[in-house]
């Protein structure tokens, strides 16, 4: 008896959050197909034009802008950013810098300030409670 393995396939829109870019600046052939685990690889390993094009100039997807600006995503809705953005947009808001981006990069730094301090906590506490038998 021989074993069949079949290629893991996945949705486009799988895939361009798999790879950060905006499904919908991503060419038909990519949106109208399925993307083999294989075909996956070879987009990150070697990124064809199109891809780099849209990681270097966008429009970039909602996580992507966020990080870029150094908030989350919650944070961007705040704002009022919910479309997706292209690099000159985002560095344009960088350059504003608007009230609502200092509040939310404010924010974010208090969040992850707070999961250092339960991360400590909890480490201290596995110590403290020494090896499990």
């Amino acid at each position: 008896m021989t074993s069949h393995q079949t290629s893991q396939t996945m949705k486009p829109a799988t895939a361009a959050k798999k790879l950060g870019v905006y499904l919908e600046a991503t060419p038909a052939e990519f949106r109208d197909g399925v993307v083999s685990r294989a075909e996956l690889n070879t987009l990150q390993s070697d990124p064809p034009e199109w891809l780099q094009e849209l990681r270097r100039n966008g429009p970039h997807p909602r996580p992507v802008v966020a990080a870029r600006l150094g908030v989350s995503i919650a944070g961007l809705a705040r704002g009022g950013v919910t479309e997706a953005l292209t690099t000159d947009q985002i560095e344009e808001i960088r350059q504003e810098q608007p009230e609502w981006l200092l509040k939310e990069r404010a924010t974010q730094a208090e969040v992850r300030k707070e999961s250092v301090r339960i991360k400590a906590k909890h480490a201290e506490g596995r110590a403290q409670a020494g090896p499990r038998d």
